[in-house]
């Protein structure tokens, strides 16, 4: 099934380009990260089917807020191209008050060997107090099929002792009726930094509907993350 190819976490569970949204000031303007994880999910989905890769990214940051940078990922979505995914992005980033940001990023996710499935994601991001966000996701080419997707999630992260946090988020696809029924995707888990060095453990799944489409790469499962980066 086509949509099973394209099945983007928790920001959690990835260095998905949604890590270009949480922007810190940095000495350098460039920030990276390798990662390892147990399965790539996303939105609920193992693109891997359910097999461990490697991920990695770069992303240049301006302090005028303008971002730009590129994220890469092992996918298995059977037999034959593509084994690869690689994303593009350009963003802005800002503080429209002390408690409050925003970031709009448009996406380009490419998948070399299999072009028919590339397409253009705008995705947009409000913080709130640091530990609440809030996503919603368009695109007019979901999975290079000429058809309308959104998406919408709500995310949060609180702090727990000895510098770990539990985070958590709820998302929801929605398609047009003659493309797909929606489905929802959730996950909970913990993550701790050790300067460049982190981990993070979360248990994701989707709801039924999700089960209904995908099959068993949209079982509930554990993801481990380990992951080196600035």
């Amino acid at each position: 099934m086509k949509i099973a190819k394209l099945t983007l976490a928790v920001a959690l569970l990835s260095a998905l380009p949604f890590a270009a949204f949480a922007q810190e000031e940095e000495a350098s303007p460039l920030t990276w990260s390798v990662a390892g994880v147990s399965d790539y999910v996303w939105r609920g989905v193992s693109q891997t089917n359910e097999d461990p890769t490697l991920q990695a990214g770069l992303t240049y940051s301006h302090d005028s807020g303008f971002y730009v940078g590129t994220w890469g990922s092992g996918v298995d979505f059977g037999p034959g191209d593509p084994s690869v995914e690689i994303d593009y992005f350009v963003g802005y980033n800002f503080d429209f008050s002390e408690s409050v940001n925003f970031d709009v990023m448009l996406n380009r996710y490419t998948y070399p060997g299999a072009s028919g499935s590339n397409f253009n994601e705008l995705i947009t991001k409000t913080t709130f107090a640091e530990a609440y966000s809030l996503t919603v996701a368009y695109s007019n080419d979901f999975g290079g099929l000429d058809t309308d997707a959104w998406y919408v999630a709500g995310g949060a992260s609180w702090g727990l002792p000895n510098d770990f946090s539990l985070d958590a988020s709820v998302g929801r696809s929605l398609f047009e009726d003659d493309y797909s029924d929606d489905y929802t995707d959730y996950s909970i888990g913990v993550s701790r930094s050790w300067g460049l060095f982190s981990a993070a453990l979360a248990y994701v799944g989707t709801d039924g509907s999700g089960r209904d489409i995908f099959g068993d790469v949209a079982d509930d499962r554990v993801v481990l993350t380990l992951s080196l980066g600035n």
